[in-house]
């Protein structure tokens, strides 16, 4: 039998942090990075503009949640650059993720509080996290920095 974490009921997955602390994904918005882009190539001035919508699609879908980016890897392929620079290209997949964890005040009363924390990734496939095969950029998340307590 495998000693892993479990997630709860109303979480999709549970994942660790680099620091141990774990945190429960409780909704995931998966969509093509590219998904719409029908004049334009991938490029700087694109993926910009592209990361800033999903930060503000991120931040409604969570209005009381602070939302954090985590940068993701830029790849320049060796391909022409067209009028709005050279080709530069994000992973395939981008990802909205709502996560919960334990509250982070110890005065916080454990049954009446979490913290909470939306975060906008990329990832090369469309998977869910789990404990076992996360980005490790995700991984690294620090949640006492960003995370805020909200009541139940």
């Amino acid at each position: 039998m495998h000693d892993r974490p479990k997630a709860p009921a109303m979480s999709l997955t549970r994942v660790v942090l680099s620091s141990g602390r774990s945190i429960d994904l409780t909704e995931l918005h998966l969509a093509p990075t590219y998904g719409g882009l029908l004049e334009d190539y991938p490029c700087r001035p694109v993926n910009d503009l592209r990361i800033k919508a999903l930060v503000h699609a991120a931040e409604r879908m969570s209005p009381t949640a602070p939302v954090h980016l985590v940068p993701p890897p830029r790849e320049y392929p060796h391909q022409y650059a067209g009028a709005l620079g050279p080709v530069e290209v994000l992973p395939r997949v981008a990802c909205v993720g709502r996560f919960s964890s334990a509250a982070l005040d110890p005065a916080n009363d454990p049954f009446l509080h979490r913290s909470g924390l939306t975060v906008v990734w990329f990832q090369p496939t469309p998977r869910v996290p789990s404990a076992r095969d996360t980005e490790p950029a995700l991984r690294d998340v620090d949640w006492p920095g960003l995370a805020r307590d909200y009541e139940l």
